[in-house]
């Protein structure tokens, strides 16, 4: 088992009713679940987020912790979150870093794979990401 290691699963979800495609504006919800996977507790410190929309815009979002938590998990042990982010079209995509701390003083990254956010379906996806 590795010393640093974080799985992130993400649920993606449209949300309609807080949406107004005739101004451009889609809303989107994501669960994520963060599970330590690693032998080590280790804390996340800080987020960083690039949010694409389909006509190329590119945001970068960073941020310390998630929903003003900077959970401490132990091996095994799992948090999870519910955030949100607005496009100005009706599909595009996240990815990311969760930048963390082990608790022998250790730095490292764990990717957030990107995961795609889509007006379109409707239907609420559910992806899982390694």
């Amino acid at each position: 088992m590795p010393k640093y290691q974080f799985r992130v699963d993400v649920k993606p979800q449209f949300l309609p009713e807080q949406s107004d495609p005739s101004a451009s504006l889609y809303m989107f919800a994501y669960t994520i679940t963060i599970t330590n996977t690693g032998s080590l507790a280790a804390q996340l410190i800080s987020r960083t987020w690039n949010i694409n929309d389909a006509q190329g815009l590119h945001e970068k979002v960073r941020g310390l912790g998630v929903v003003g938590h900077q959970p401490l998990l132990r091996s095994g042990e799992s948090f999870e979150y519910t955030s949100g982010t607005r496009l100005r079209t009706p599909t595009g995509t996240m990815h990311g870093q969760y930048f963390c701390v082990a608790e022998d003083g250790e730095k490292f990254d764990v990717d957030i794979p990107m995961f795609v956010l889509d007006a379109l379906s409707h239907e609420p996806g559910s992806r899982n990401l390694h």
